[in-house]
Parts: structure tokens; sequence; C-alpha cells
């Protein structure tokens, strides 16, 4: 298999305002499973910037690590990138946003790299309100080690393993909502009419955006039980090695109306019931979208779209009162005093 991504494209392609076609904003070929529902994502991502005349070069890109964590790489080879530890994307986001107010910061998480190791983190981003967009690409599992349940996984669902989960899932939008965030969105990655407005929306939002996107998972399909599973077939059979083999899956994709309910069939047969809120709906009441979203819940479906929005807020950087100018553009003049004035500091501190 190749890694190369063709260099052809077609010549008529229409071109944004400031002169570049869609392929401009796209990255390296992905690695990750076909049909995942983070290349989706990715995609969405590249098209909204595409679509809001973003320079790839004023946009830094920011992760932890996972599968979703992979994504940067796949999209805007053109602007900034940092991969962080695992759990660690918001203390690097906040460091490089106090250093630089002038980039656009994207941070991707999965369910794991957030709602798991990374909560404290998180928890702390969303209380600061940091100027930047927040995406997690949701699966409920944790792909890179095998499938098994992230905190996100519904009580009651079954693994790959075929073990139930016994405990009760972490609902990010809701806790994003609950902490402070000033936008909250959730949606599907298969979407991208809802999608794409929605990543657009976070792009403009000044203060911290979260977008909670559900994202399934191709690989973990496979269930204990069934003749056509991996495990099954190994146990009725005399092979010289085993291997693991992961299916071609197509990715799933979907369209419903604003007010109506989708039941979605994911890879492994499972339902999920997405519920896209309506036009109607007021993001500027933040008690009824806690209300909502736990409805829906109840009924055991996943209200999507635009959940949640303040626009009467301060970001970071208004509430610390910080330089107008970046610190990266000071002069050693500005960011050394000198011993008088750090004394005059010092004292009135005392």
């Amino acid at each position: 298999m190749s890694y190369l991504r063709s260099k052809f494209r077609h010549p008529h392609l229409p071109k944004n305002d400031l002169g570049y076609t869609v392929d401009y904003y796209e990255g390296s070929l992905s690695t990750l499973c076909a049909g995942c529902g983070h290349d989706s994502i990715s995609a969405a991502v590249a098209q909204a910037c595409f679509e809001l005349n973003i320079e790839p070069h004023k946009v830094a890109k920011l992760s932890g690590i996972g599968c979703s964590s992979k994504t940067p790489a796949y999209f805007l080879n053109n602007s900034h990138g940092f991969n962080s530890v695992h759990g660690r994307m918001p203390s690097v986001a906040t460091g490089a946003n106090l250093a630089n107010k002038d980039l656009i910061y994207l941070g991707v998480s999965g369910d794991g790299d957030t709602a798991s190791i990374g909560m404290g983190q998180f928890v702390h981003v969303v209380r600061r309100n940091l100027n930047m967009v927040y995406i997690v690409m949701n699966n409920g599992c944790y792909g890179l080690t095998k499938g098994q349940d992230s905190a996100t996984a519904d009580a009651g669902s079954k693994n790959k393993s075929g073990h139930v989960n016994l405990f009760e899932s972490i609902d990010l939008a809701s806790l994003a909502i609950e902490l402070g965030a000033t936008f909250v969105g959730q949606s599907f990655s298969g979407d991208k009419d809802q999608l794409i407005p929605l990543i657009k929306a976070a792009m403009s939002h000044q203060g911290f955006a979260f977008l909670n996107v559900i994202s399934p998972c191709v690989t973990f399909n496979n269930n204990p039980g069934s003749t056509k599973s991996y495990d099954y077939v190994r146990e009725h059979m005399e092979a010289t090695s085993t291997f693991d083999f992961v299916p071609l899956a197509k990715t799933i994709n979907t369209s419903y109306d604003e007010g109506t309910t989708m039941d979605l069939t994911m890879h492994d047969g499972t339902v999920i019931h997405l519920n896209k809120v309506s036009k109607e709906w007021n993001p500027l009441d933040r008690f009824s979208a806690i209300n909502a979203m736990q409805a829906a819940k109840s009924k055991s479906e996943i209200l999507t779209g635009l959940l949640y929005m303040n626009g009467d807020h301060k970001d970071l950087h208004a509430l610390l009162d910080t330089s107008d100018t970046p610190l990266n553009k000071l002069t050693e003049k500005d960011l050394c005093p000198g011993s008088a004035i750090l004394e005059s500091i010092n004292e009135s501190l005392r």
C-alpha cells in the first residue's frame, strides 16, 4: 500500500477568496482504518478552513495521544503543529496561546485523551476560557489498545471482548456547559451538512469552543458469538501464524432534518439515536441546553447541533489583562524593564 497522496487535481477546482483550492488545506494520506469516522472529521476541518478563507500558516494544530490525535497530520499541511503527551494537549495549547494570541488554535483529542488521563487538563482549559477550538473525536473505545471501553462508553454497552460496561458514561458536552464553556456543539462525523458549519462557527468564536463529535470505530466491530468473527475462525482452523486483519468498511454518512431523530446503525450492528435540535432552538439559554441534553439522555438519544453559546464573556487574555502585543513580538526591553521595576512589583505584593 502506498502512503503517497496523488498530486493530480481537477484543473478547474473552485478557489476561495485567498486564491487557494481545497487541496491546499489537505494533509498527508491517512493511515487510519478505512471507513474511520475520524477521517470525515479531518475532511470537515479542511473544508471549513477553506470556506472561511483561513491562511493555514495562521493555524496551530495541537493534539495528545490516540487515533484522533494522529489526525492533525491529515489536514492543513501548511499550518503549525505540535503532538503532545497523553492528555496534556490543553497545557501546550495554553502556553502557545499566551505566547502568541494571533494564531488560531485547534486542539484535537479523543475520549480517552480527554475523559480519562486528560480530564484534569480538560476541566481547567474550559474554566479558563482559552480562545481555542477543542474537538473530541468520540468513539467510546481505546482504538490504539484493542478496543477497551473508554469513559464515554454507555453503561450496558458490550465491547469487542464481550465485556459489558458497568459504569455510567461521562457526557463531555454537558460537562463543558457546566464548567462554563462559551461555545458547545455536538455532531456526528458522517453528517457533513451539520459538522462543517459547526466547525466554522467554532473557529469564528472568541473564547473556548468545544465540539464533541461521535465518530464510529470500524476496527472493533467483530463481536464474540459471530461465526464470522476473527476469534471464532482462529479457534476453528490450524494456522502457521496468527495475525490481525482490519476489514475495509464504508464511512457511515447521514443526513436528516432539524427537529427529527435518526436511528443510525454502526459497523458492529449497534444503533445510536441522533436527535438534531430544531431551528427554533435557543442556544443562548444555558439551563435550557442542560435540561434538553438530560432529556435526550433519558431517551438514549444524542442531541446534536449548536447546544450552547455565550456571547457575553471574557477569554483568558482579557481575564489576565495581557499585552495587546503577542509575547513573541515583544522586545527585550519590554520583557526585561530593569531591576527597579521588578523591585516595585515585588514591593506591591508584600
